[in-house]
């Protein structure tokens, strides 16, 4: 994206350490330039850097500096402080585009300090200062691209103490050009189907070429539909109609290896067909044991499975529990730190829009990674595992802590086969009231005539195609749209406005906007009442100049869509404006058969439900198991056995996790019974930790976990490398 300039003057203001108080931020920084890139940087200093872009007197400039700088350990200056020499100065800043939620978070405390708006065209940026002593350019350049800022999301300026001290202080912010938006197209389908998987490939649609001629060959037939013809749509799709296709079709949101037809063969044993694992050994093992308690006990703890944003357990009288656990790995890939927030914030958002909606009781989180120490090239395209772990846990500590939720469990798994593609889980357990206004909490449903109102995050160019690039390899060739920065104290005051609106009544449906944005969640709940009707020029956008596929299709972590009954819509918009949630009523769920969109007067995508939801083509695979050879393992020479004993101690895979766990706080909300550390020191780790479901009440639920993926004991790269690399510097 390109910079526009605006007419609002831009303000630069610095935050940064007081002379002769230690910079711990700072500290970490060079410990790890030191340890990783052997670089002999002998300090480094931060500061918060704020870019308002607004009409501000120097006297509302000075006050924001006084109440953004914490007066006992950190000073601040509108433009630059001077507090000593440096070699170079580097900063990192996001890129136009880029979810700003630090900014966006500054602007608000800026607003409420003023006590007045600062306007519809005003806008905070942050980035970050880094001063090193030791450095040259290069050096700093090396710095910042291998430990401080990742190209797809970042922008990097590196000044040496000559170009810093010639130049007034930088106040060029990354403001997204103001542009028409683009018009829509129709996309031709007619060809081959090297043609059609041209057209797939170019546009991340990650549909295979069975798949694109279902495509092609409906929009063919539905050429003569006369609401069709009426609409001024013609016999190919419209990109808008093409891209809500490929969404709901993607891997990630049909799950279509799972409910594939398989042909198996397994030596001596005769071949056979399994239609849908999901359906064979997963939802039908689960519904087999439920009938067997439900007839030897009389009844069933599973509430609600395979049936909504997460599955649903009886608890007690009052609260059903709630727990999803999901993966977030290709985006975690890309951009370790917004990948990750985008994966705990995004299955809070699942555990909360389950039934009417739940309360978030406690986040765990799983990693799997190759070495932080490995020392060996990385493949083109991917990162270091040291800043992919780190990033990672930063984005889960984060999107976790800020919107209050405590961990209950964690744990990370070391090999070399993970850098090709970390795993990163995230999952939540959410308190889902027995009963809410008078009906069961976990049925919901949309009607005919609800209105169609999004609430919570603005939408952007990020967060697109989350669902096809969740189906595609691995890649230099990723997306930066794919990747977007979720904005958890926005969720969170979104959590708690719905929360309110929820126990007063006002809406009967709730869902998020996952991996597909407003396609996903208006698709999704639209199959209840049989259709929905939808304007995006009503969307709330977070600059102009996107296309209506974009405005349709942009994930946003921190955005739901309710259904909201007519009669209880201005009091749902007017609970919104009191607890400073952007909500907007978008349009209205029918009974027709079609998810229409339109912008404006034109329709840009006419789609019938039934071929939304049930047209794509059933994927065929052949699968073979053959045993692997059995080997007996070398006889092993004696060893020394506190040799032996030292050398596992010192592996990955075996050393504590304390280092990463006490960095994420697991006593918010106050209902940790058994932590997940114990002992009298409060340094043994927990087997299993023990959280109540609500205050008030002595009963809890346990959490615990099992990874056991095939690991080598014999291979040297479990172990940690160099006994002089702390393990808390990795």
């Amino acid at each position: 994206m390109s910079l526009t300039r605006t007419s609002l003057p831009a303000h630069r203001i610095e935050i940064g350490i007081r002379a002769g108080q230690r910079d711990p931020r700072g500290e970490k920084v060079a410990r790890t330039i030191r340890a990783f890139l052997g670089i002999p940087v002998s300090r480094v200093r931060t500061r918060d850097v704020y870019k308002v872009e607004a009409n501000l007197a120097r006297g509302d400039l000075e006050r924001i500096v006084a109440e953004f700088a914490d007066p006992v350990l950190q000073t601040g200056a509108v433009g630059r402080i001077e507090d000593g020499p440096f070699d170079v100065a580097v900063t990192v800043g996001l890129k136009p585009g880029v979810t700003d939620p630090v900014g966006k978070t500054a602007r608000t405390a800026i607003e409420d300090l003023l006590g007045r708006r600062l306007g519809e065209e005003a806008a905070v940026y942050a980035s970050t200062l880094y001063l090193l002593d030791g450095a040259g350019k290069e050096e700093a350049r090396r710095i910042a691209w291998e430990l401080l800022a990742n190209p797809l999301v970042h922008e990097v300026r590196i000044e040496t103490r000559a170009e810093w001290d010639a130049g007034p202080p930088d106040v060029q912010t990354p403001r997204v050009a103001s542009q028409a938006a683009p018009a829509v197209q129709s996309v031709s389908l007619e060809g081959g189907d090297e043609r059609l998987l041209a057209v797939s490939r170019d546009r991340l649609l990650s549909l295979s070429s069975e798949e694109m001629r279902a495509i092609r060959d409906h929009f063919r037939a539905a050429a003569a539909d006369p609401r069709r013809r009426a609409a001024g749509l013609g016999p190919e799709p419209t990109d808008v109609e093409l891209e809500a296709l490929a969404q709901t079709w993607s891997e990630h949101c049909k799950h279509k290896i799972f409910n594939a037809t398989i042909a198996y063969e397994e030596p001596g044993r005769p071949a056979e067909t399994i239609r849908s694992l999901f359906r064979t050994y997963i939802r039908g093992a689960t519904e087999a044991i439920d009938r067997r308690l439900r007839e030897q006990r009389g009844g069933s703890w599973l509430v609600s499975v395979f049936e909504d944003n997460a599955g649903v357990i009886a608890f007690d009288e009052a609260v059903h529990l709630v727990y999803k656990v999901e993966t977030h790995n290709s985006p975690s890939a890309l951009d370790p730190y917004g990948g990750a927030i985008t994966g705990i914030v995004g299955v809070n958002r699942d555990a909360f829009g389950t039934g009417l909606g739940a309360e978030l009781l406690a986040n765990v989180w799983g990693y799997c990674f190759a070495s932080p120490f490995h020392r060996e090239a990385i493949p083109s395209g991917l990162l270091h595992p040291r800043r992919i772990r780190s990033g990672v846990h930063a984005g889960v500590v984060d999107g976790g802590n800020q919107s209050g939720v405590p961990y209950g469990r964690g744990w990370e798994l070391f090999d070399l086969r993970f850098i090709g593609k970390p795993l990163v889980f995230c999952g939540t357990v959410g308190a889902l009231p027995v009963r809410v206004a008078g009906r069961p909490g976990r049925e919901k449903r949309a009607r005919p005539g609800d209105r169609v109102v999004m609430v919570g995050g603005r939408i952007g160019a990020d967060g697109l195609h989350g669902a096809t690039f969740s189906s595609a390899p691995l890649d230099e060739s990723a997306p930066l749209g794919a990747v977007q920065i979720g904005a958890p104290i926005t969720q969170k005051r979104m959590f708690d406005f719905l929360l309110e609106a929820r126990d007063l009544g006002l809406y009967s449906s709730i869902t998020d906007n996952g991996a597909g944005g407003l396609s996903s969640s208006v698709g999704e709940m639209a199959r209840g009442p049989g259709g929905a009707r939808i304007d995006l020029s009503r969307a709330p956008l977070k600059y102009p100049g996107l296309a209506p596929w974009q405005i349709l299709l942009s994930e946003s972590q921190e955005r739901m869509t309710v259904a909201v009954p007519g009669d209880r819509l201005e009091a749902f918009l007017e609970l919104a404006r009191r607890r400073e949630v952007e909500a907007t009523d978008l349009g209205e769920f029918t009974g027709d058969g079609y998810f229409e969109v339109t912008d404006g007067d034109r329709t840009v995508a006419l789609l019938r439900m039934d071929f939304l939801h049930e047209g794509l083509p059933e994927m065929r695979l052949r699968a073979r198991w053959e045993p692997p050879p059995l080997e007996e393992p070398p006889p092993r020479p004696s060893e020394d056995l506190n040799r032996v004993v030292l050398d596992m101690a010192g592996r990955l895979n075996l050393c504590s996790g304390e280092a990463m766990a006490r960095r994420y706080d697991h006593e918010v909300k106050g209902l940790t019974v058994v932590k997940p550390f114990v002992g009298v020191a409060a340094d043994v780790p927990a087997e299993a930790t023990v959280f109540l479901a609500r205050h008030g009440s002595f009963r809890g639920y346990v959490l615990s976990e099992g990874v056991h993926p095939f690991l080598s004991d014999l291979d040297p790269y479990a172990m940690a490398i160099g006994r002089d690399v702390r393990w808390s510097d990795a």
